[in-house]
């Protein structure tokens, strides 16, 4: 991998006062941990990582590395705010399946029961989709489809949920899973129904105060007006660059939340005291054996060492057992940020990794080399393992941009006047979208995010290399097609980041 845009990170470890005093504690966490995250930090090109691990209902560690901002060189420290992103699933699936023991809703009941409105383009599967299978990805969709439509848009929250009506799920219902970010709004959406609370509303009252979660915010727009927080980062063009914070609270049940190790290890010593936080029942019993029951089917489990044979899915956890154990966790990514919490509940065992760069894998990395740590497993280095496969993927990223741009250098000629392509485009699924001829370049514009746009370079013929002005959206070739001499549509495809699925659009 090319050098990027290197600035030295001071490896500011700021740590809590309180530690678990244990003879238990792996030498790898006691001895070495410091050492693999500052390394981390430089060759993963990190600016600011947090990490907490809870055992035997006592903190062992909880410290903040690096920088919340490369221009500030703010330390991050234990309070650092970070969006956990998918993190939030967990809290929307507990906080249904605690109304669901408070005999409020039924985690059984048709989603139409509470929204009325809600439709699936399979009819029948619209009428007999259940609360439960909105919260374990089993309605049918491909993983992320529909999100190039949701994401960071301007949709509201009941414009999100009617557009689901529209998406051809690539499933039958109820067969395969595939992950949902607008099923877990939906969800969401049913807890003011049942409660006269909106989601974020209730999820602080009855689960962040009781939980002394005192810095943790559950919608993006107030993220970046809090006093101690990171700023996100991502790639472009080769360099790790600070990006926008992103506004996902049309979708905010499914992964808007900001928070912070200390706040975290609250959530995750309750999870391992079945539900208790400091004598207290915060979250029944009954509620947390539904959200860990397993509903849905990933298949089998392939660690890169050491064994694991099965992996599911819960009201928002995956499910896993690996070296005899059942591990309960979950990732988080939004723009600029990847985040990981995982639990042992066999070891007593909570770890908590948050990232203010989305361009790593060292958030899971870490989980792993810890995990294995307290169950007594080899050393494996899964960082430097993670990063070569990552500069691999880099450098062919790196090479397939440089082959197109050295394409688009070359100002091969296009099919028609670049007038020809411009006009008005619609998609079923996203809605409109405009084609301009701006200062002699060609911009595609589209209605749901009017702050973006992509430019559009020719690469001969009817195909154009397209460069989003966000680059979560990345870049992609864009393939205008022909019927009769006349431009009928073109094919958009967004980073996988963001949605897999191509969209078609046709011209009016």
């Amino acid at each position: 991998m090319k050098r990027i845009y290197f600035i030295v990170v001071f490896a500011l470890g700021v740590a809590c006062n309180s530690f678990a005093q244990s003879d238990s504690i792996p030498s790898f966490v006691k001895d070495s941990l410091d050492t693999y995250v500052n390394r981390a930090l430089q060759e993963w090109q990190i600016p600011g990582i947090a990490v907490c691990i809870v055992k035997d209902g006592k903190t062992v560690l909880m410290k903040g590395y690096g920088v919340r901002d490369w221009d500030t060189n703010d330390p991050v420290d234990e309070n650092t705010l970070f969006m956990i992103g998918s993190n939030s699933k967990a809290f929307t699936g507990t906080a249904l399946a605690m109304l669901d023991a408070d005999k409020k809703l039924s985690l059984d009941d048709k989603v139409t029961k509470w929204i009325p409105e809600f439709k699936l383009n399979n009819k029948a599967a619209g009428e007999q989709a259940i609360v439960r299978d909105l919260l374990c990805h089993r309605i049918g969709f491909q993983t992320f489809q529909g999100d190039f439509t949701y994401w960071t848009s301007n949709l509201t929250r009941s414009e999100v949920i009617e557009k689901m009506s529209h998406i051809k799920a690539e499933y039958p219902f109820r067969t395969t899973w595939g992950y949902t970010n607008a099923a877990f709004l939906t969800a969401g959406q049913i807890i003011p129904k049942a409660t006269g609370l909106q989601w974020e509303d209730f999820v602080k009252q009855k689960i962040f105060d009781p939980l002394d979660m005192k810095n943790t915010l559950a919608l993006s727009k107030d993220f970046p007006n809090a006093p101690n927080k990171c700023s996100p980062y991502t790639m472009q063009d080769g360099k790790i660059v600070k990006i926008p914070y992103c506004f996902i609270d049309n979708l905010a049940p499914a992964g808007s939340i900001g928070s912070s190790v200390n706040d975290m290890s609250h959530w995750v010593m309750m999870q391992l005291d079945n539900g208790k936080y400091n004598n207290t029942q915060v979250v029944p019993a009954a509620a947390l054996t539904e959200t860990r029951t397993p509903a849905s089917i990933l298949g089998n489990s392939r660690p890169l060492f050491n064994e694991g044979h099965f992996s599911l899915y819960g009201l928002g956890w995956l499910l896993q057992e690996y070296c005899g154990k059942e591990i309960i966790s979950h990732t988080g990514g939004v723009n600029g940020f990847v985040t990981s919490v995982t639990l042992i509940p066999e070891e007593k065992l909570g770890i908590i990794v948050f990232t203010n760069t989305d361009q790593n894998s060292f958030y899971e990395a870490l989980k792993w080399e810890i995990m294995d740590a307290y169950l007594g497993k080899l050393y494996r280095n899964y960082s430097k393992i993670y990063l070569d496969f990552y500069k691999h993927n880099f450098d062919k990223e790196q090479k397939k941009d440089m082959m197109l741009r050295d394409s688009v250098a070359l100002n091969l000629k296009t099919a028609f006047p670049l007038k020809e392509y411009t006009g008005n485009y619609f998609n079923d699924v996203y809605g409109n979208m405009k084609v301009v001829l701006e200062n002699g370049e060609l911009k595609m514009k589209f209605s749901h995010h009017p702050n973006m746009y992509a430019k559009l370079e020719s690469l001969g013929g009817n195909r154009f290399y397209a460069t989003f002005t966000d680059p979560e959206f990345s870049k992609a070739i864009f393939p205008f097609h022909v019927v009769n001499k006349k431009v009928k549509s073109v094919t958009v495809k967004v980073a996988d980041f963001i949605e897999y699925n191509p969209y078609e659009f046709y011209k009016k």
